[in-house]
């Protein structure tokens, strides 16, 4: 009786590891998907055969399209090889019209091998198959997501952050980051513009928005931007430099510290008198000159008072020059006071994205 509660109990661990098992290969391993598309490659190429009226040898194009998706750069060459041959035994044995024709057909084939191919040797530097790759990039989107999540803060601010690509891609060149000191009580937000613009830039980015968000937490609010341009000078990129604009915020009085580093200024927004002024600083661009300094500005955030961080994208376009820009964007900015801040930098955003680059919008605000 023992022996069978025993073996009772452990049929179900052997089920449950099998099932492990076979899905770690499933996502580490091109082999299951390989036997997949392998069955339905001769599945496809014997119905061809038989039933050359109901499938046609084109049907030969979907395993093929689907090994471009599931299979990684050392399998991929030899199924598109596969995929010739069961062709060319469907063409043997069942040609279908003039010899012309058929040839015709197998060459253009073979150009969607080809073409299948350079796809998958655009990969082959990652040394991972396609929906696994995309996933890895889509993580570190993600992660840059996280990174620029704002921290929880008294009811009293209301804080939003807004990125858009040029080409409407989930990877930009601008990002922001942030991190709260609940001892201190001080917050640390930071917008990032990296040299280019959308997939090309993002590249760059998925690398500074991890760093940044380590350096941020790290370091004092004064040596920030120092040690942000210290690191980007060690990566010695081809176009390897950034604009940035650091706020330190203490939340509990208002008060507040602005460094910038080649970046547009800040716009603060002051609600008792109803006016804007710009928050202007020196500081080179990250990345091209070591041990630099990089001014600061600081002031008070009073009750209704508001600032805007942002990329040049945002502000400046080939028919408008910056300061025209930033014009519109506090005009854009004040007309909150009457709707509401909430939502805001979203719809400032939508209101001045008329430009092919890409941008971000930080909005900080000291509800009355």
């Amino acid at each position: 009786m023992a022996l069978s509660i025993g073996g009772a109990r452990r049929r179900p661990r052997i089920v449950r590891d099998a099932g492990r098992r076979w899905q770690w290969r499933w996502h580490h391993s091109d082999r299951p998907a390989l036997v997949i598309l392998l069955l339905l490659t001769i599945g496809l190429t014997v119905l061809a055969v038989q039933r050359s009226d109901l499938i046609p040898f084109s049907a030969l194009l979907m395993p093929l399209f689907l090994a471009s998706l599931w299979l990684g750069p050392r399998l991929l060459p030899w199924f598109v090889v596969l995929t010739i041959v069961a062709m060319l035994v469907i063409l043997t044995v069942k040609p279908e019209g003039s010899g012309l024709k058929n040839l015709v057909r197998v060459v253009i084939v073979i150009v969607i091998g080809l073409l299948v191919l350079l796809t998958s040797f655009r990969r082959s530097r990652l040394g991972v198959s396609g929906p696994r790759s995309e996933s890895m990039f889509v993580d570190l989107r993600n992660r840059i997501t996280r990174q620029g999540k704002m921290p929880r803060l008294p009811e009293e601010w209301y804080v939003e952050a807004v990125t858009e690509s040029s080409g409407g891609t989930a990877f930009a060149g601008d990002f922001v980051v942030a991190s709260r000191d609940e001892v201190a009580d001080t917050v640390d937000m930071v917008v990032v513009d990296v040299s280019g613009k959308g997939v090309d830039a993002g590249t760059r980015s998925l690398l500074l928005a991890g760093a940044f968000g380590g350096l941020i937490s790290a370091v004092p609010a004064a040596e920030f931007l120092p040690s942000a341009n210290e690191y980007l000078l060690r990566q010695d990129w081809e176009e390897g430099f950034a604009t940035a604009i650091h706020l330190h915020l203490d939340v509990a009085t208002g008060a507040f510290e602005l460094r910038k580093a080649g970046h547009p200024p800040a716009v603060w927004l002051r609600a008792g008198s109803g006016t804007w002024s710009v928050l202007d600083s020196d500081g080179p661009v990250l990345g091209l000159i070591p041990e630099t300094e990089f001014e600061c500005v600081s002031g008070v955030l009073q009750l209704g008072d508001a600032l805007l961080l942002y990329t040049d994208g945002l502000v400046e376009t080939t028919d408008r020059d910056i300061g025209s820009g930033i014009d519109k964007l506090a005009g854009k900015g004040q007309r909150l006071y009457q709707t509401g801040f909430r939502g805001g930098a979203r719809w400032m955003v939508g209101q001045l994205s008329g430009t092919d680059d890409d941008r971000a919008l930080l909005l900080v605000h000291r509800s009355g």
